[in-house]
């Protein structure tokens, strides 16, 4: 095997495509375990970035500002929607969520492929949008473990904790927007799914055109 050969294996090994980064949209009802899911992969897929969004609500135990969600009061919040700093934003059980467009777009031109955590609103406004973006529904198995899920977490009041399990019917019945879905009953099976999307997304060659030309150049000058 000549030099040349040897050289251009070790560069495709790990390649990714050249062009701008894709954007994860992740969601699911309230509960439905897509921020563990999330972490989970982030873990194991260090190129793999996370968009911080913006919300109104309180942060839970253990958060902090600026990892999981930038925590802002309701004025700030409006005052960044009318200068017009979102790409999408919604208002989900009382408080408002947005996604900062400075962020996906800066990250995405860089070639970084980014993970977005949003409801199903903010996946429908994504989606609209003239991004390359995938989008993955997480799907918990049943009422009973979405409201066991929502309850271990301690956060919320009898009267929240309603309106979630109440809107649970109505952002399910939003899946079929999506490209994949992941069935939540096991989270060691589920987040290695949602890792192995981001891999064949990686993949296709459509995202690869230019590296592809490259390698092709490349076999021509051995």
């Amino acid at each position: 095997m000549s030099s040349k050969v040897k050289d251009l294996q070790s560069e495709t090994q790990h390649a990714k495509p050249s062009q701008g980064g894709v954007l994860y949209v992740v969601s699911s009802p309230s509960g439905g375990g897509k921020g563990t899911l999330i972490r989970r992969v982030l873990d194991v897929m260090p190129d793999l970035s996370y968009s911080v969004s913006y919300t109104t609500r309180a942060p839970r135990n253990g958060e902090v500002h600026g990892r999981e969600y930038f925590f802002v009061d309701r004025p700030e919040f409006e005052t960044m929607v009318a200068a017009g700093e979102f790409l999408e934003w919604a208002n989900v059980h009382g408080n408002l969520y947005g996604t900062a467009e400075s962020q996906v777009v800066s990250e995405t031109t860089a070639g970084v492929d980014l993970v977005l955590e949003v409801d199903v609103q903010g996946a429908d406004s994504v989606r609209k949008l003239a991004l390359d973006s995938v989008s993955i529904f997480i799907l918990p198995p049943s009422l009973e473990t979405l409201r066991q899920r929502l309850l271990s977490r301690g956060t919320d009041t009898p009267e929240q904790l309603a309106v979630r399990l109440r809107n649970a019917p109505a952002e399910l019945s939003q899946y079929e927007k999506f490209d994949y879905i992941i069935f939540n009953d096991e989270v060691e099976r589920a987040s290695a799914q949602l890792a192995a999307i981001v891999t064949a997304e990686r993949a296709r060659r459509s995202r690869q055109e230019a590296l592809v030309r490259d390698v092709i150049n490349k076999f021509k000058e051995v």
